[in-house]
């Protein structure tokens, strides 16, 4: 099997394309390197370029015409950003999605694996949710996925193709064989800073520490990228069984962890653990939610398999040797 992987060179989509190679499945790599890494592209075959790029898009599946189907991770992803640029989020996660759909069509394409984001749920209670829970978006990078989702549901109803929507929760970790990990030196999530704070003998702000949660602190469902990659290669082998024009499926560990969790459990991996003080909320954060749903286990036989722990480990070794494996800055 040969699929394409638009964003191929980003931290999630590199990870999908390592484990869809260990399962035998070729990767064909689209991405414009806005914040993807050349390097993620070694060995594989790779076009540097935009998804909205018809005539690219065009070459491709003319060079590759057994591409069985897509995975789409092609987005701009931190919430803050987007809070200051929406402009730029929409039309890099909406427009040029909805670009890129018109090239899909026109070139055959019949199965498309979303990238989305758990994100776009408005929590209950409990902090719980499965794919039937009520969407409530409260960023416009939570948006732009709500309405990709709305979209492709919608082309899909009465177009040739169809989609299986991954809503994923907070990935951390690296490839186990660290050929690919997080590529920013500094990245804006918990986990990221967490590790930044440990480099640089600096306390770890844990940002929002009012939320309704069991100690205040915000609550996700980390689960790690690995075991994200894995459901993509079982979502390809099961496309045709599970997915009906538009199907959804959480993927998440199903436990949800508050950020003073995940600092206790960093440092229980750390020789020098890292002082919390409090700060308040960035913009677009919210308290957070994690998947009470099985749904992954009964149509795609998966469910995450790694600890928080060995993530965390995972990210500590990936970013130990991030700046010998990457060249220059990011």
């Amino acid at each position: 099997m040969r699929v394409l992987i638009s964003g191929g060179a980003g931290y999630i989509g590199s990870t999908v394309a390592s484990a869809c190679q260990d399962a035998g499945i070729t990767p064909v790599i689209l991405d414009n390197l806005v914040t993807g890494r050349r390097e993620f592209a070694e060995g594989r075959v790779f076009y540097e370029g935009d998804i909205a790029d018809g005539a690219l898009v065009d070459r491709i599946f003319a060079e590759h015409p057994d591409l069985a189907a897509v995975v789409h991770c092609a987005a701009l992803i931190v919430v803050p950003d987007s809070v200051a640029d929406p402009v730029g989020y929409y039309r890099a996660n909406v427009a040029k999605s909805l670009d890129f759909a018109g090239h899909l069509l026109r070139n055959g394409c019949r199965r498309m694996i979303f990238s989305s984001s758990a994100s776009i749920y408005q929590a209950g209670d409990d902090f719980t949710v499965d794919e039937d829970s009520a969407l409530a978006p409260m960023s416009p990078y939570a948006r732009t996925k709500a309405h990709c989702e709305a979209m492709f549901a919608d082309i899909a109803a009465t177009q040739p193709i169809e989609v299986l929507s991954l809503r994923y929760f907070n990935p951390i970790g690296a490839d186990p064989k660290m050929r690919t990990g997080l590529q920013l030196r500094r990245p804006s999530h918990a986990l990221g800073k967490m590790i930044e704070a440990y480099e640089e003998g600096r306390p770890f702000e844990i940002t929002g520490t009012g939320w309704p949660t069991r100690d205040g602190s915000g609550i996700r469902d980390y689960i790690h990228v690995w075991d994200l990659a894995a459901a993509h290669v079982a979502a390809l082998a099961r496309f045709d069984e599970v997915v009906a024009r538009a199907t959804v499926i959480n993927l998440g560990t199903g436990e949800g962890t508050t950020v003073r969790e995940l600092a206790d459990a960093f440092n229980t991996v750390v020789d020098r653990p890292i002082e919390l003080i409090e700060a308040g909320p960035r913009p677009g954060d919210v308290a957070g939610a994690y998947t009470r749903s099985s749904r992954a286990e009964k149509l795609l036989g998966w469910k995450a398999e790694y600890s928080i722990t060995e993530g965390i480990r995972d990210s500590l070794e990936w970013a130990r040797i991030r700046d010998a494996r990457l060249s220059g800055e990011g």
